[in-house]
Formats: C-alpha cells, sequence, structure tokens
C-alpha cells in the first residue's frame, strides 16, 4: 500500500511540477535555466513515479561498488546542500518583499522585455506596481530604467514612460534612464539619474517579487537604502523565473 501510494505520489508531483515549468515554454517560447531546471527535476520524479523498480534496480547494483557508493553519497551530500541552500535563498526573497517604503523615496523601476513597442507580461506587471505606488504616493518621483535590446522597437524605459503618462502619471515626475541592460546598470545608471537631479537617496525598487531580494542586494552595494515595490508575478511563469533567481543570487553570492 506504501509502495503504491509512493508511486501515485510521485507521478502527480512529478506531472503537474513537468506542467509547470513547460508551460512557459508552449504558451510563450520562454525556455531558460529556471525552466530546464524544473523540467530535469521533476521529470526525474515522474520517471520515479513510473518506473520504481528499474530505478532501485539501477542504484542497487551502482551502490554495490565502492566507487558507486561514494558517488551516491557525494549525490546525496549535494541534494541535502542544495535544499538548504534554497531554504535560504527563498527565505531572504521573501524577507524582501515585506520591506516596504515607509517615507518618502525615489521610485525605481528596472525594465524587462519589451516586445516590439509594447510591454511583455512581466514588464507590464511592473508598470502596474509603480502606478498603483504612484498614485498613492503623488509627491514621489520615479526613475524608468532600461535600454533597448534585440527585438525591441523602443526602450524599455520609454515603453514604461508611455504607459505611466497614459494612466495619468505627470511627466515630470518621471525620469527615463534608457542605456542599463542588466540589473546592476539599471541601478548604476540611475543612481546618476538620482544624484543629477537631486532626487531622495532612500529607493523603492518596482520589480517581480522574487527579484527584490537581488535587486535589493546590488542597490545597497551601491550606497542605497532600498526597500520594495514587489510586482506580483502570474501564477505559471513564477516556478520558472524563481528558479532561475536562485542561480542569479547564488552567483552573486560567489562573486
Amino acid at each position: 500500500m506504501k509502495r503504491k501510494l509512493r508511486k501515485i505520489s510521485c507521478i502527480l508531483v512529478g506531472g503537474i511540477g513537468v506542467l509547470l515549468f513547460i508551460s512557459p515554454l508552449f504558451l510563450y517560447n520562454i525556455l531558460n535555466i529556471g525552466n530546464v531546471t524544473g523540467l530535469l527535476v521533476f521529470g526525474c520524479i515522474l520517471t520515479y513515479g513510473i518506473v520504481p523498480s528499474a530505478i532501485h534496480r539501477f542504484f542497487g547494483q551502482w551502490y554495490q561498488t565502492k566507487v558507486g557508493k561514494w558517488l551516491l553519497r557525494i549525490a546525496e551530500a549535494m541534494i541535502v546542500l542544495t535544499i538548504v541552500l534554497v531554504l535560504v535563498m527563498s527565505t531572504k526573497m521573501f524577507q524582501a518583499i515585506l520591506n516596504t517604503p515607509k517615507d518618502s523615496v525615489t521610485v525605481v523601476v528596472l525594465g524587462c522585455q519589451v516586445k516590439g513597442e509594447n510591454a511583455s507580461l512581466m514588464l507590464q506587471e511592473r508598470i502596474d506596481a509603480a502606478y498603483d505606488y504612484l498614485a498613492a504616493h503623488p509627491d514621489d518621483s520615479a526613475v524608468l530604467s532600461g535600454g533597448k535590446g534585440a527585438g525591441e522597437a523602443i526602450s524599455e524605459a520609454e515603453c514604461m514612460y508611455r504607459a505611466l503618462t497614459k494612466k495619468g502619471i505627470a511627466e515630470e515626475r518621471l525620469y527615463k534612464e534608457e542605456r542599463s541592460t542588466s540589473t546592476r546598470e539599471n541601478l548604476a545608471f540611475s543612481k546618476d539619474i538620482i544624484e543629477q537631479n537631486h532626487l531622495s537617496n532612500s529607493l523603492a525598487i518596482v520589480t517581480n517579487e522574487f527579484h527584490e531580494y537581488r535587486a535589493k542586494q546590488i542597490a545597497k552595494n551601491l550606497g542605497f537604502d532600498a526597500k520594495a515595490v514587489p510586482a506580483p508575478t502570474a501564477w505559471w511563469l513564477f516556478p520558472t523565473y524563481y528558479v532561475r533567481e536562485l542561480y542569479g543570487i547564488l552567483y552573486q553570492w560567489i562573486l
């Protein structure tokens, strides 16, 4: 009974995970390290649920050899270490989104992909979050940060500027930073605009919730006191970008 329950559980968990991580590929042609990792992990769980006996035999044979035994022990240790790292990083990400601004700030909206002249879904989520905050805080200004990349007819900053002014945010409250191509450049180049225009050095970073922790760490390294205005991510995109962000945080920690 326990084996049957474990088999069914693995098939359900693995199948749902595979569907979640493959959805961005089929719906929006999104393929990155996030959904590749998710597909590998949940694909293994699904495979175990379908053919558990074959997998037990395979690893059982390995365990009979001295080299195989050590390799499996190393693999087990790496899995445990990975789980611990994911839990620590996830806690940091969760804590970051709770640290919202209480006083007047300079809003920095981080760019994301533009399709032609239209905002991608994730950029639109950031635009909506920026609008809600700016509408509720009429004395605060915003730096819209993002250059023009491949396949983009206008810069990400220009796309955000058009959308926010169309919604009724006054032009004089918005500053465009149109050179950046990464999160670090977003914030470094925004710092130049903030200093040139004597804006508040206290920031509220608008980006998707999974991205807030890493963005705030970069801002801190640049000398900013940064708070979070998190933009909610579409549920079917969140797993892919959450996993990709784990790699980004680990890379930032190592460097």
